[in-house]
C-alpha cells in the first residue's frame, strides 16, 4: 500500500469516528495506520549515562522535564538509559527500569539486546534469548508519567530493577515507589499490584506473582511535592487504561505528521520535515516555577538553552500552529507574562525567574506568531487577550528605541552596554555592528548610534498585522504607518540593496541577511526587490554552497565558524527563501529549498538538526536539537512549490 492512500486512511479514520465505533477491532486496525512507524531512528539519541551530557539528544514528549536515552549494544543494561534531569542537568538514574525474564522455575532467561529504535514519539528496545523475545516500548502520557509497556513473546516472570544515583533512597508505597530529590521534585515508578517489591535504599527489585507476557509499569517526574500529591491519583487511570493511553498518544503523533506531510515531496524531504516536528516536541517544556505556561526551549541536550527566549519563542509558535495550537498559544502566553510595564518582553526567562534577562529584548516577530496561530484556528478570544500585550509591546520600541524621534528605531539596550544591544539584535556579533556606539535616549533606555533595516522592516510588518488584527477585532487603530519612509530610508539606489544607516545618514555598506527582511516583510517595492535579488543570487555573496548565509562571501571579515559572520542560520535562510518567493522567483525559490534539504550534512540520516551550519560545506556547527532551525525547516518544506503574495 503506497504512502498517499495511508495518508488518506488516516484522515478518513478521523472524519468518520462514529462509523469506525461500529467496526470490529479488526476493522478498526486496518484503517489506522501508525504513521510514526515509518520513520525509524530518524535521530540518534544511543548514549550511555556519562557526566558530560552536552550535545546528546534525549527521548521525551509532552512537555516533561525528564529524558531517556538508549543503550548502546555493548552494555549489559537491558532498559533505556534515565530518566535525565532536563532543568538540573543531570542523571536521576542510569538505569531506572532494567527489565529481565524468568523462567517457570524463576531462572533468569538470558537476554541481549537485540535491536534499539526511536520513533516519533516513541522508543523501543528489543531483546532476544532462547526461545523468547522481549520488547519495551515507552511513551509519555502526560509531561509527569511515562508508560512502560513490557512485552514477551512467550509467558514469564517479569523482573525489574534499577538503581538510583547521588545517594537518593526510595520509599515505598504499596506498589509504588517514590525518591524526593535533592532540588525539590519528585520521582515515582508504580507497578501494578501483582508484583513482589524489595527496595534497599537507592535500589530496587519488583518481580511479578503471575507469569504473563505483558507488564505495564508508569515512571513519574513531579515538580515539587504538592505536586506529587495532586497529581499521583493519575497513575492507577494510567495503569487500568493503558492501551487506550497508547491509542491516544498513536493518534496524536500521526496527527502530526499526518496534517503536515505532503504527497507531493520527495520522501527524503518528509523525513526532514518528520525529524524537524520531532525536534520542536522534544524541547517542549511544560510549566514549572516560574515558567507559568508551556513553551519550546531552543534545545534540550545544551546546557545553556534551559528557559524560553523570546524571537525563538515567535518563532517556534508559527511553526507548533500547524502541530499543536494550544502549545503554540501558551509559547506566546510563556513571554508576555514577564512583560514590564512599560511593555518590554524580556530576552529569555527560566524556571527561576532571578535568571531572566531584561538587559535587552529581541526582534520584534511576536505579531507575525500570533497572525499564524489566529489564521490556524480562527479564534479570536486567543486573538482579544493578546492583542493589547502586542501593541503595547509595539509602540514600547517606538517610546524606548529612537533616539532622535523620527519614527525609526534602533536597537538598544537597558543597560547602555554594546553587549546587550547586539543581543537585542539577535545577531550578537554581526560585521555591521563592528564600529557601532551607544547612545542614551532616557532612564534605562539605550540606543546603538545606527538604525537598523530588519528592526524597522519587522515593526512595518506588524503595523500592518497589528491593523487586521484591530478590524477584527473593531478596535480603533491609530499608529502611523511609516512604510514609504522606510522604504526610501534604508535603501540604497547606488548599490540596490538595503543597509542600516548610522545615525549621521550615512550608510552601512556591510551586505547581510537585514537587507533582504524588506523582501519577507513585504515592505520592498517591486523594483527594489528586483536589484536586492542581483545581490542575493550573486554567487561571490550569498548565493553559496548553502545559501545565504549571515555575511557576504566576499567581505573579508567574513568567517564560515564565525556565529552571525558566515554561517548558516536556517531563520534567515527562510527569510531570504520566503522573501524572493512573494516576489515571483518561485522557481529560484525552489531550487534554493533543496540546496538546503539537499546538502545540509545529517538532514537525510540519523543526525539532529543544528542551530547553524557551515556555509562551504554544510558541517553542523553549534548547538544540536535546535529547535528554530526546525521550525524554519518545516515553513521551508511547507511553502515549497508555492507562489506566495
Amino acid at each position: 500500500m503506497n504512502r498517499a492512500i495511508l495518508y488518506t486512511f488516516y484522515f478518513i479514520s478521523v472524519l468518520l469516528a462514529s462509523w469506525l465505533y461500529s467496526c470490529t477491532p479488526t476493522q478498526q486496525q486496518d484503517m489506522q495506520h501508525d504513521l510514526a512507524s515509518d520513520y525509524p531512528n530518524l535521530l540518534n539519541l544511543t548514549h550511555n549515562p556519562a557526566k558530560r551530557t552536552q550535545g546528546k539528544g534525549f527521548f521525551t514528549d509532552k512537555g516533561s522535564w525528564m529524558g531517556f536515552s538508549v543503550p548502546t549494544k555493548d552494555t549489559e543494561v537491558n532498559g533505556f538509559c534515565g530518566p535525565y534531569d532536563l532543568d538540573h542537568r543531570n542523571w536521576i538514574s542510569s538505569s531506572l527500569c532494567q527489565v529481565s525474564a524468568l523462567s517457570p522455575e524463576e531462572i533468569q532467561i538470558p537476554l541481549k539486546l537485540d535491536t534499539a529504535i526511536y520513533y516519533p514519539g516513541k522508543a523501543v528496545l528489543k531483546s532476544v534469548g532462547e526461545k523468547l523475545q522481549l520488547d519495551q516500548e515507552l511513551i509519555f502520557v502526560t509531561a509527569n508519567h511515562a508508560l512502560l509497556r513490557c512485552k514477551s513473546t512467550a509467558d514469564i516472570y517479569f523482573k525489574i530493577e534499577g538503581n538510583l544515583s547521588d545517594s537518593l533512597i526510595w520509599d515505598a508505597e504499596s506498589h509504588n515507589l517514590i525518591a524526593g530529590l535533592k532540588t525539590g521534585e519528585v520521582l515515582g515508578i508504580s507497578f501494578p499490584q501483582d508484583v513482589i517489591l524489595e527496595i534497599n535504599g537507592g535500589g530496587y527489585n519488583a518481580t511479578s506473582k503471575k507469569m504473563g507476557k505483558q507488564l505495564d509499569i508508569v515512571i513519574s517526574y513531579f515538580n515539587t511535592k504538592d505536586d506529587y500529591l495532586k497529581l499521583k491519583g493519575e497513575i492507577p487511570e494510567i495503569l487500568s487504561s493503558s492501551d487506550q493511553k497508547i491509542k491516544e498518544h498513536t493518534d496524536r503523533w500521526n496527527n502530526y505528521i499526518a496534517s503536515n506531510i505532503r504527497e507531493d515531496m520527495p520522501e527524503k524531504y518528509n523525513r526532514v520535515l518528520v525529524k524537524s516536528i520531532m525536534t520542536l516536541i522534544s524541547n517542549w517544556r511544560s510549566p514549572k516555577g516560574a515558567l507559568l505556561h508551556a513553551g519550546v526551549a531552543p534545545s534540550h541536550a545544551m546546557d545553556y538553552f534551559v528557559g524560553f527566549w523570546a524571537w525563538d519563542s515567535w518563532k517556534h509558535a508559527v511553526a507548533l500552529a500547524s502541530l499543536d495550537i494550544e502549545l503554540a498559544k501558551d509559547q506566546i502566553r510563556t513571554m508576555f507574562d514577564y512583560q514590564d510595564e512599560a511593555g518590554m518582553i524580556a530576552d529569555c526567562i527560566y524556571t527561576d525567574e532571578k535568571e531572566n534577562n531584561y538587559r535587552d529584548t529581541k526582534p520584534p516577530l511576536a505579531v507575525w506568531a500570533v497572525d499564524a496561530i489566529f489564521k490556524a484556528d480562527k479564534d479570536t478570544a486567543f486573538l482579544a487577550e493578546i492583542y493589547p500585550k502586542l501593541l503595547k509591546y509595539h509602540q514600547w520600541w517606538y517610546i524606548y528605541r529612537d533616539h532622535d524621534k523620527n519614527g525609526i528605531c534602533e536597537y538598544g539596550a537597558t543597560d547602555g552596554t554594546i553587549e546587550a544591544a547586539k543581543w537585542e539584535s539577535g545577531m550578537d556579533n554581526a560585521i555591521r555592528f563592528d564600529d557601532t556606539k551607544m547612545v542614551k535616549n532616557k532612564e534605562n533606555a539605550w540606543s546603538m548610534d545606527q538604525e537598523s533595516i530588519d528592526l524597522n522592516a519587522y515593526l512595518q510588518y506588524e503595523y500592518t498585522l497589528l491593523k487586521e488584527m484591530s478590524g477584527i477585532l473593531n478596535i480603533a487603530f491609530d499608529e502611523p504607518d511609516r512604510k514609504a519612509l522606510i522604504q526610501d530610508h534604508f535603501y540604497d539606489s547606488k548599490l540596490g540593496y538595503f543597509f542600516d544607516k548610522s545615525l549621521k545618514g550615512s550608510f552601512i555598506e556591510v551586505y547581510g541577511p537585514e537587507g533582504w527582511t524588506p523582501l519577507w516583510t513585504g515592505l520592498a517595492t517591486k523594483e527594489q526587490a528586483d536589484n536586492a535579488t542581483k545581490i542575493m543570487f550573486d554567487t561571490n555573496k550569498f548565493s553559496t554552497y548553502i545559501p545565504f548565509p549571515t555575511a557576504a562571501a566576499d567581505n573579508p571579515k567574513f568567517t564560515p565558524r564565525g556565529y552571525w559572520r558566515g554561517p548558516i542560520w536556517l531563520d534567515q535562510v527562510y527569510f531570504a527563501i520566503s522573501g524572493i518567493r512573494k516576489y515571483g522567483y518561485t522557481k529560484e525559490a525552489d531550487e534554493y529549498t533543496r540546496q538546503v534539504f539537499d546538502r545540509l550534512q545529517g538532514l537525510e540520516d540519523d543526525a539532529p538538526i543544528h542551530e547553524n551550519y557551515d556555509v562551504h560545506s554544510g558541517e553542523r556547527l553549534k548547538a544540536a536539537h535546535f529547535s528554530w532551525s526546525a521550525a524554519h525547516l518545516m515553513l521551508l518544506y511547507k511553502e515549497y512549490g508555492t507562489a506566495l503574495k
